[in-house]
Parts: C-alpha cells; sequence; structure tokens
C-alpha cells in the first residue's frame, strides 16, 4: 500500500487530521483483532485459522456475536486506516484486495469445513450472524 500510495499516487487526498483519523481506525481494528482472539482464547478452542478441523466450538459470544470474522474484520479496519493515513486513491487497493482474497481463498473454504463439522449449530450461526458487518 505504502509504493501504491508513493508511487501511483495519481489522485490523493487530505483534511483535517486525517493521520489522526487513519490511526483512529487502525485502533479500531486491532482491537477488534485482539478481542477475536481473546474470546477464541477463552472458549479453548482453535485461534488457527489455517486448520479449522482443529476448531473444537463454535464460538457465537463477544465479537462473535456481531460478526462471523471478527479478526479479518479488524485487518480490513488496520488497512483501511492505513489508507487514509496514506492519503492516496491507489492505496484502496490493499483493503479491497484484502477482502476479495480472503474471502476466495480463507472464509469460505473455512465455513465449508466448520458447516461440515459442526452441521446445525453452525448453519444457526450463520444465519443469524453476518460473515462481515
Amino acid at each position: 500500500m505504502w509504493v501504491l500510495a508513493d508511487r501511483l499516487a495519481v489522485v490523493s487526498f487530505d483534511f483535517p487530521m486525517r493521520r489522526l483519523v487513519g490511526g483512529l481506525i487502525g485502533l479500531v481494528g486491532g482491537m477488534l483483532d485482539v478481542a477475536g482472539v481473546v474470546t477464541v482464547m477463552r472458549a479453548r478452542t482453535s485461534v488457527n485459522p489455517m486448520r479449522p478441523e482443529k476448531t473444537s466450538a463454535v464460538v457465537s459470544t463477544g465479537v462473535f456475536g456481531i460478526t462471523r470474522n471478527p479478526m479479518y474484520v479488524g485487518l480490513v479496519f488496520v488497512l483501511t486506516g492505513w489508507f487514509v493515513y496514506l492519503g492516496a486513491l491507489s492505496a484502496i487497493a490493499g483493503p479491497i484486495g484484502f477482502v476479495l482474497y480472503i474471502q476466495r481463498f480463507q472464509i469460505l473454504p473455512e465455513e465449508r469445513v466448520l458447516a461440515a463439522k459442526f452441521g446445525d449449530e453452525y448453519r444457526a450461526y450463520m444465519a443469524r450472524v453476518r460473515r462481515w458487518l
């Protein structure tokens, strides 16, 4: 994102306290990430997204009651904060690229594994709580 902002900043933007706003957006994302990890650890299940088969419970409390993917949402906030901080439209490719990639190559396969493992409990959770926000 920094390279895009530095080398391809065809359209830049600025507003009062832009860097502060970007930092605050990133901070909210970091807080979502931490809240997600803490909630998963309290449920005593796997925090490793690369091994969804090791998950031992459907976690639906805390931030998982707002979004099924609080850590990915948190990362989108961090990247969006960085985009705002950089102040270059070209840097929006970071959060957009992340969402497209993580949706296709992590979230969808992860959901298939969890639905197969937890059945109706996970499907009910999916119906009740949105994937993103």
